[in-house]
This record gives C-alpha cells, structure tokens and sequence, in this order.
C-alpha cells in the first residue's frame, strides 16, 4: 500500500509542471508589453538586426539557464557559472595560441566536465550545500583565471570566426547553438526518465528515493551538464570579444537565476520549466537592449536587474504561500 501510495504521489509531482501555463501566459503578457513600450520609445527597437542583437545577447545566459533550471527544479543551485565560464575561456584561449582550436574547444569542455564532477561530489558524497560549495568555487575559479591567465587578457584571434559566423538566417552561431540546445532541455524535461526525476527529487527528496531515483546520481549529472554548458559559454565570450579575459561573465550567474525565477522555477525545487526560463531570458534581454537604445545609465541597468530579481524570488515565495493555503 505504501508503494502504491508513493507511486501515486510521484505521478502528482511528474504532473505539476502542467500548473505553470497561467505563469507563462502572464509571462508573454509582460514580455509583449515591454516589446509595444519600446517599440514606440525607440525607433531602432523593432529592427531586425536589433532583435538579432538581443538574441545574441542573452545566448550565452541561455546556455547556462537550461542545465540551471534542471538544478533549481531538483532543489540545487551552481553559482560558480559565471567564474568556471571565464576560467574555461582563458583555458580555451591558451590552448588555442599553442595547439589549435580543436584542442583548445577540446580542452576546454574537458576542463568544463571536472568543474561540474568537483561540485557535484562534493555536494552529492561529503553532502556540503550546493549554495556554500558552489559560491567556494566561484571564488577559486575566479581566482584561478587570474593566476593561469597571468592576469592579464589573452588575446585570441584563431577563435574570431565562431563569434562572427552566421550560418543559417543571418543567425550568430551562439543564437543556433542556444537554441538547440534549449530544445534538447525541453525534450529531455518533458519525454525522459531523467528529466521527471529531477521534479520529484526536488519536491520531495523522500518519495524519490522510495520509488528508486538514484538521487545523487542525477545531481551529478546536472552539475556535470552545467559544467560543460559553461565551457561552451567560455568559449563562446571568447570568440566574441576575439580575446580570454579573467573579469569575463562577472555577475552572469545573476542573471541567469534571475531568468530562471521569472520564468516560473521555485527556489525550492520541485517546479519549474526550460520554457519559462526562456521566456524569462528574452525579459531580461529585451529590457537591457530597450533601455540601452534609450541611452539609460549603464549603473541603472544593474539597478533594473537587481530589482527584477526581488521582484521575481518575491512571486515565486507569493506562490508558495498561495499554495500552501489552497492545500
């Protein structure tokens, strides 16, 4: 009976993603109606290659949001994105100079998997907290990428044409590369064993190991895809700018659990959509480029984004505490 009862409560959880289309719709709402404000607060802001612009942009956030919103949905969080991105990047760009770029994309990715297999074992076998030990390794990758890198910029021309190719509809690669692989997290999350764990893990971490989940096998695996998703981020910043910086993606991890809390996900795991977090992305995206074409301070922007953060964690505890009543 108790099997049969848990069983039944994991098909409740498996369903509970379904609950988020008011969500997404009040989403699109927001989204159309910063879209008709700029619009008519600039006349740049409808063009084509602006749209591209903003696509390019949040690209790289995006990359890193698909594995983000897999971690947030089984409860965990990587902090260490924007620094593991910065440190590949300078890793990349060494390598490149001195071996090619097959190796350096090679040794770059590899580099991005043990990244992910240090978080993930700590969290998963000595059972630190993923907040505490990611914020440790945000500090030591920052700090590595300054003493690998010399300190200093490295300069990386071989790697230009990754940044600058378009090589379908006048899309940048890093637009193909997001999209693609936005459309494996949703099929992964929608259609796999693996990816209706992850919601039951983080909504109730007991029933999950009753009904067999391998919990910290999953987990691994999650900080392992975030790992490589920064080494292909790091890859990315570093073909873009021509050049491997160790002060890259200073602050990105704001923005990418930003998009993840507006697009939906719960701080504390169990809910959560790659869609959302999509839709939570092109907010970002369209307000930073909209308020840059209006020429607002560069300070005020992290103020916008900052507030957008309390903003959407403040949603997310309004509809926990909305749940809590009707349950």
């Amino acid at each position: 009976m108790k099997s049969k009862a848990t069983q039944s409560n994991l098909k409740a959880k498996e369903k509970k993603p379904g609950r988020s289309v008011p969500e997404l719709a009040a989403l699109v709402l927001f989204l159309f109606a910063l879209i008709i404000y700029f619009s008519f607060a600039s006349e740049y802001f409808l063009g084509v290659e602006n749209w591209i612009n903003i696509l390019s942009a949040v690209s790289v956030a995006g990359i890193l949001a698909v594995p983000g919103t897999m971690l947030l949905i089984a409860a965990q969080v990587d902090l260490s994105i924007g620094s593991a991105a910065a440190f590949t990047g300078i890793i990349a760009g060494l390598f490149i100079n001195s071996s090619g770029v097959g190796l350096g994309i090679f040794y770059a990715i590899l580099m991005g998997v043990v990244i992910g297999l240090v978080n993930g074992i700590v969290i998963t076998k000595i059972q630190v907290n993923s907040l505490i030990t990611t914020l440790g390794t945000l500090a030591i990758l920052r700090g590595l990428s300054y003493i690998v890198g010399g300190g200093q910029t490295v300069m990386v021309p071989n790697l230009s044409y990754l940044g600058l190719a378009r090589p379908f509809l006048n899309l940048p690669l890093s637009v193909i590369i997001f999209g693609f692989i936005c459309i494996l997290g949703i099929l992964i999350m929608r259609y796999t064993t693996f990816g209706r764990s992850l919601y039951v893990i983080g909504a109730n971490p007991s029933a999950a190991r009753l009904v067999g989940i391998r919990t910290p096998k999953v987990i691994l695996i999650c900080f392992v895809l975030s790992g490589v998703a920064t080494a292909l981020a790091g890859v990315i910043l570093t073909s873009q700018l021509t050049a491997a910086s160790p002060m890259a993606a200073n602050g990105l991890e704001l923005s990418v659990i930003t998009a993840i809390v507006l697009g939906g996900a719960s701080l504390n795991g169990g809910r959560g959509t790659i869609s959302g977090t999509i839709l939570g992305l092109l907010i970002i995206g369209v307000l930073n480029n909209g308020l840059v074409l209006l020429n607002i301070d560069t300070f005020w922007q992290q103020v916008a984004r900052g507030t957008l953060l309390i903003i959407a964690v403040s949603f997310d505890q309004l509809r926990e505490r909305w749940g809590v009543k009707r349950s």
